[in-house]
């Protein structure tokens, strides 16, 4: 099995209360017109505002191209499943992109103190 539906299948398991749909292209889980022709059964595809690569360098370069290209607040990319927060900024890296990177994380270490996993 490959990872995103495998992942897909997990997620829907572990978080029934929420929609969750893949694999998906970027294009049509992000635009409702590619949407209605790649993916027209789905209920995410076109309004997707989350978005889980199959590894850091997809991620990366996607969304790398989608926050210069659009003009739009990127986070990320989040890396997860790791007992402690680790996230990654690129050389190029906006000084926004610091600042919401480091709020990200401290949130993140928050939690797992709040859990007791420190």
């Amino acid at each position: 099995m490959e990872k995103v539906p495998e992942a897909t299948e997990i997620a829907r398991k572990r978080r029934p209360d929420l929609l969750i749909d893949g694999p998906l292209q970027y294009d049509a889980a992000a635009i409702e017109s590619v949407a209605q022709s790649k993916a027209p059964q789905s209920k995410v595809a076109g309004k997707a505002t989350v978005f889980i690569f199959p590894d850091l360098n997809t991620g990366n370069t996607t969304y790398k191209a989608v926050q210069r290209s659009a003009n739009v607040v990127s986070i990320g990319p989040m890396l997860q499943g790791l007992r402690k927060p680790v996230n990654d900024l690129s050389r190029g890296a906006l000084v926004e992109d610091i600042v919401f990177t480091i709020a990200l994380t401290s949130v993140q270490a928050k939690q797992v103190e709040d859990a007791g996993l420190a």
